[in-house]
């Protein structure tokens, strides 16, 4: 005969504690199967049933079954591994970590795996854990900048949030910027296609074949974007570019512009074409804060995805192509 299988009885507590271990997300997939098996045991189901349900075989369910009528929840954790225990102390990580967090090395700017472990006289591969277990990584860095000198950072910042999470009724938000200077370039040899095993590849000098400035607006609510191409980027193109906008959007609407401080933005013949339209509305970012127009992050797309890999032989190929991948991402 074979082994009966352990009865389950649960209290209130373990029965919530497993069935939160069962759907919490960030529970790990061996712990939840575990809670599971031992809620449909707790339930009356044999081991078969069981196995089939929550996809495990029947010596397993019967081994998380047992081990919680013995140990109860303290039962369904992992236990101890043998290996050999590691070499490296806590007060030795501790410096470790010190180390990589409070000094740099005498011949450079910040540790590698290398210098560290010379310095601590532990292998590199110690190092990379113990990096890897604080989340510690020297070698990158990133940049950032805020703004110091608008005094009115704080309320500007939050006007443009405010937008963008409570659009107004009646209202269209659009974020407004221009992306200048787009280069036509074509490589200065043909560019050798992808094959299996070898990745693209292509000269590293190319020729310039023009310029043109991409103005652009973006409705915040639906994603979609206005955009038009210029072959300079003065007032006169950008008050022509409001036109476009006017032309574009339903005469019962207010429109709430966002935009930076850029000069032409500002010139008094812009000036004068929004004091005669009282539907306009302008909301200024903060100096220094171009992240916080949504814009921003369309054209980083269209850099991404269509010109910094393009090749384009005329200002007006680069500009179709602009207007193709806009045509076609908002389908």
């Amino acid at each position: 005969m074979g082994r009966l299988a352990a009865l389950i009885e649960l209290s209130e507590k373990e029965r919530g504690e497993l069935e939160g271990l069962s759907r919490r997300r960030r529970t790990a997939q061996g712990l939840a199967q575990r809670a599971q098996i031992v809620l449909l045991a707790a339930d009356g189901l044999e081991n078969k049933a069981i196995a089939e349900r929550a996809g495990a075989v029947e010596n397993t369910v019967g081994k998380w079954r047992r081990r919680f009528a013995e140990k109860r929840l303290d039962g369904l954790l992992d236990e101890p591994r043998p290996g050999r225990p590691r070499e490296i102390g806590d007060d030795e990580i501790a410096e470790t970590v010190r180390l990589t967090l409070e000094t740099t090395p005498k011949d450079a700017t910040h540790w590698s795996l290398r210098s560290m472990a010379e310095t601590v006289d532990h292998a590199p591969s110690t190092i990379h854990r113990i990096w890897r277990a604080f989340g510690l990584q020297p070698h990158r860095a990133e940049s950032f900048k805020l703004s110091t000198t608008d005094p009115l950072f704080v309320e500007k910042v939050r006007d443009i949030v405010g937008l963008y999470m409570a659009p107004p009724e009646h209202a269209l938000v659009l974020c407004v910027d221009e992306k200048s200077h787009i280069q036509a370039l074509d490589r200065s040899q043909p560019v050798l296609p992808m094959r299996p095993g070898q990745i693209e590849r292509r000269s590293h000098d190319y020729t310039r074949h023009g310029v043109t400035s991409l103005f652009a607006a973006l409705d915040i609510a639906t994603g979609r974007i206005i955009g038009k191409c210029y072959r300079r980027h003065r007032s006169q193109e950008f008050r022509r570019f409001l036109d476009e906008i006017e032309a574009a959007v339903p005469k019962d609407l207010d429109i709430h512009l966002v935009m930076d401080n850029y000069a032409t933005h500002k010139t008094q013949t812009i000036r004068n074409w929004l004091a005669k339209r009282p539907r306009w509305r302008v909301h200024l970012t903060p100096t220094s804060a171009s992240w916080i127009n949504q814009v921003e992050r369309f054209f980083a797309n269209l850099t991404e995805k269509q010109i910094r890999r393009g090749v384009h032989r005329s200002t007006r190929q680069l500009e179709a192509a602009i207007k193709t991948y806009n045509r076609e991402r908002q389908r």
